[in-house]
């Protein structure tokens, strides 16, 4: 059975077969996505999470990140981390997309975990490539269909990702490990319904949050001899059949162990959603080469996928998130304030009058290339001036994606913005001892 096949291998990945480069990439991941819930712990909604997890978790070793802190047990540190992470659309996910958020659910399960049990380093970072392995091809084999049922993948997926982390800082046995899989597939949740609702927006940051202490449940139980179904990914009733549309059950194994899948994690650059990411690369280009303002604009066109047109077109967005979750209002705030900065969101809101002036007059239409396969966050723009001149471009990358990595300088500017709240000596010394993170010999005392 496919689910056991990753079970065995999630159990039995030894340190010294993962290759130097997937092993940063992972770290990578982990370093931006501490970044991220640090920024997202002071956010109204995150202090909500934070605070409930505080009430029900107390006692614990784990940290929960952000300036207030606080020690609580695994899956309340697990909850509020996956929260705080995804709080602000900063965390990273995967290219081609396939419904996985790695850093939002992997790191907070591994850290959760890893400071219980006073894990080193190294099995951290082995922790989270395996839970990105297996919850990576789970996400390839629905082919991102759960979400044309209405469901938020990552909410989905993610619980079996945290669960591999988890089991394997626990110590999980192949057998136990299946057991996890098969527990996690029955706390697998999440909704769309924040997408057209205009309001609500709040609960997709807890989905995430979810997934993560669900993990940790899932191996927590798994642990102490609790049972879930075999083959609980392929099987009658099971995962793929209930929550997508003509799956490929194939794909959970394809090039295990062989062809990593980490290397497909991608960090974002904006804050918001990431089929807005090419777009908004393509105006700014635009814009340096051609220099025209917001004013200047007549009307835009945004030719991109399906899923855009579907998921996406909400050009006046009822709250926050569903204004992140817009890619003709996050396109328009490109062009009027500094989309890479997330201060730039908060500042323009979801009713910002400049902000939707510029947004009504975007069109969005399907673009074939769209469609091909590993296309799907491709665009291409077409700006209409006011004084005649119409200019074009197309785009299907930014920096943070697989085959444009941030370098270490990069990825600590990153950082260092997202975690400013701690001060400027706090973040750069935290920045180092996540750099440093492979070999340190016990997550105690990484956090403070």
């Amino acid at each position: 059975m496919q689910t056991e096949t990753l079970a065995r291998f999630a159990a039995g990945l030894a340190c010294a077969d993962i290759p130097a480069e997937v092993g940063r990439r992972a770290l990578d991941c982990l370093i931006d996505t501490v970044g991220a819930a640090t920024f997202g712990a002071s956010l109204p909604w995150s202090r909500i999470v934070a605070g409930y997890a505080r009430q029900t978790g107390a006692g614990g070793r784990a940290t929960i990140l952000g300036p207030e802190g606080g020690r609580v047990h695994a899956p309340s540190a697990a909850l509020a981390n996956g929260a705080l992470a995804h709080a602000f659309e900063l965390d990273s996910l995967r290219k081609p997309g396939a419904g996985v958020h790695p850093g939002a659910i992997l790191a907070p399960a591994a850290l959760a975990v890893g400071e219980e049990a006073e894990s080193s380093g190294e099995s951290v970072i082995a922790a989270f490539v395996a839970g990105c392995e297996v919850m990576f091809r789970i996400g390839a084999a629905t082919r991102h269909t759960s979400e044309t049922l209405g469901f938020h993948a990552p909410g989905l997926t993610g619980v079996f990702g945290a669960a591999v982390a988890a089991g394997r800082l626990m110590g999980l046995s192949a057998g136990g490990m299946a057991h996890a899989l098969g527990i996690a597939a029955s706390l697998s949740s999440g909704l769309l319904a924040f997408a057209k609702a205009r309001s609500g927006g709040m609960v997709k940051r807890l989905h995430l949050g979810r997934a993560a202490e669900g993990g940790v449940l899932a191996a927590s139980l798994a642990a102490d001899g609790f049972e879930g179904p075999p083959g609980v990914l392929e099987g009658a009733f099971g995962f793929l059949a209930t929550y997508s549309v003509e799956p490929d059950p194939g794909r959970l194994t394809a090039g295990l162990g062989s062809e990593w899948e980490t290397r497909r994690i991608c960090l974002k650059r904006y804050p918001c959603h990431i089929t807005a990411h090419t777009p908004i690369e393509a105006l700014a280009a635009l814009r340096a080469e051609h220099g025209f303002g917001a004013a200047e604009i007549e009307s835009i066109v945004i030719e991109a996928s399906e899923k855009v047109l579907s998921h996406h077109d909400i050009p006046e967005p009822g709250d926050l998130a569903s204004a992140q979750y817009s890619v003709p209002y996050s396109a328009a705030l490109s062009l009027v304030r500094d989309a890479a900065d997330p201060r730039a969101f908060l500042a323009a809101g979801p009713a910002d009058a400049e902000v939707l002036a510029l947004a009504r007059r975007i069109r969005l239409a399907a673009l074939a290339e769209a469609a091909k396969s590993g296309k799907g966050w491709a665009s291409r723009v077409t700006v209409r001036l006011r004084d005649g001149r119409e200019l074009t471009r197309a785009a299907d990358d930014f920096p943070g994606s697989p085959t444009r990595p941030l370098d270490r300088a990069a990825l600590e500017r990153k950082f260092r913005v997202l975690a400013a709240d701690l001060g400027e000596a706090e973040s750069g010394c935290l920045f180092a001892a996540l750099d440093g993170l492979a070999g340190r010999p016990s997550l105690r005392g990484l956090f403070g």
